[in-house]
Parts: structure tokens; sequence; C-alpha cells
């Protein structure tokens, strides 16, 4: 009897962690037939061993090895890799079917829990990760960081410069930034404390406009103008 109610509370359990939370939030459509059927193919071993005196050791050697099988079909995001674990926790949970059953459940329960909570769209919802190309080889820090929050209009945290061309006037950087709120105010740009007063985009400071010429003073008289003498034809009186 335990088992049929384990069995129904994993396939209750897989499909509100792929329909209702994944698809929901992430719209990708393989990943979802890909948790479901590595669910309850993890569970249907994981019932099939459970009878047996080694059922435990095994079920915990076949989460082992599936958790070191590298998916070579596309790149999984982080929160995708969660879901990944998430899924087979579930399926291996409810075959082993630990004694007694709400622990069991409430070990499930738990699992749906933490993925609803830590991939909220809520929780730090201004925190960014992004590669940035630039349209200039900059080998400066501070112009680095300046640059970035000009252009992702956020505050960087950290930025990896992953390639730094010099030939092809090029910057490759992988950033984590947190997005500015519309109300802050941007009148105040934040160069002077990274370090660099200059604009983002400047190679040389800008040259300083020269000083306006002094008007001459009124004791001083006027230069004259020489009158430039006009030949007259020599039939005029």
């Amino acid at each position: 009897m335990n088992t049929i109610i384990l069995i129904a509370a994993d396939l209750a359990a897989i499909t509100i962690l792929t329909l209702a939370l994944y698809l929901r939030r992430h719209r990708r459509r393989d990943l979802v037939v890909s948790y479901l059927g590595m669910n309850v193919g993890v569970l249907a071993v994981a019932t099939a061993l459970s009878g047996s005196a080694a059922g435990v050791g095994l079920g915990l050697g076949l989460f082992g090895v599936l958790s070191i099988i590298r998916l070579r079909s596309t790149e999984l995001a982080q929160h995708e890799v969660a879901y990944y674990f998430s899924a087979l926790a579930l399926g291996l949970i409810a075959g082993i079917g630990v004694e007694p059953l709400w622990l069991t459940l409430s070990l499930m329960a738990l699992v749906l829990l933490v993925m609803f909570v830590g991939d909220n769209p809520r929780v730090l919802p201004a925190y960014r990760h992004q590669i940035v190309v630039l349209d200039r080889a900059i080998n400066s820090e501070p112009e680095l960081y300046a640059r970035l929050e000009e252009v992702l209009n956020g505050t960087v945290h950290s930025a990896t410069i992953q390639e730094l061309d010099m030939v092809n006037d090029k910057t490759i950087v992988d950033v984590r930034y947190a997005v500015r709120p519309l109300h802050q105010d941007l009148s105040q740009p934040r160069h002077s404390q990274l370090g660099f007063n200059q604009p983002a985009g400047a190679l040389t400071p800008a040259p300083e406009e020269l000083p306006a010429q002094s008007q001459q003073p009124a004791s001083q008289p006027a230069p004259q103008q020489t009158q430039q003498s006009v030949p007259t034809s020599a039939g005029v009186a």
C-alpha cells in the first residue's frame, strides 16, 4: 500500500516540479521531457531494488552514477542543473521509501519548497549575469568598470576579462552586475569612485578650453589704423 502511495506522490511531485515550476518560468519543453523520463526511470529502478537487502546501497550508487552523467546535447544552466538533481532526488526518495511514510512525503515536499523559493523571480531580482563584447580593448580595470556600467545601466560587482584583443580592438568580459532602480539618481556617475575621472568612451583627456582674450584697458590707446592711400588718376584735378 505504501508503494502505491509513494508512486502517486512522486508522479504528483514531478508534475508540479516540471509543469508548474520549470515550464512556467523557463519555457523549455525538451528539458521537461528529460526531467519526467529520468524521474520515472529512477523511480522504477529504485522501487525494484528496494525489496532486496542491498536496495539502499544500490539506490545511492544509482544516484552517484546518474550525477556524473554529462549531457552532451546542449549546455545546461545552473538553475536547470538544480531541477535535474531535484527530479532525480524525488524519484530516488519515492523509490527507496524511507520509513515512516510521513518522512518520505516530507522530504519530497521539502525539495519542491526549496525549488519554489530558490527559483522564484522575486528572489534577488536585480542581479544579472552577462557576457559583454566591447568595441575597444580596455586593460584598465577602473575604465572597464565605468564602461560596463554605462552600457548595462547597472552596478558592476565583478568583471572577468575573457579575451583582450589588441589587434581587432575588442574586449570580451564576463560580468555580474545589479540593475539600477529606475528612481535612482544617475546624475552623479561612479567614475570618480572607481578611480577613473574621464568619460567611459574617452581615449585621452579632453583638451582644456583656451582662456578668453582679455579686453584691453581703457587707458591704453588703441592702435592707429594705417590708411591706405588711394591713387588718383592723372586727369582728375
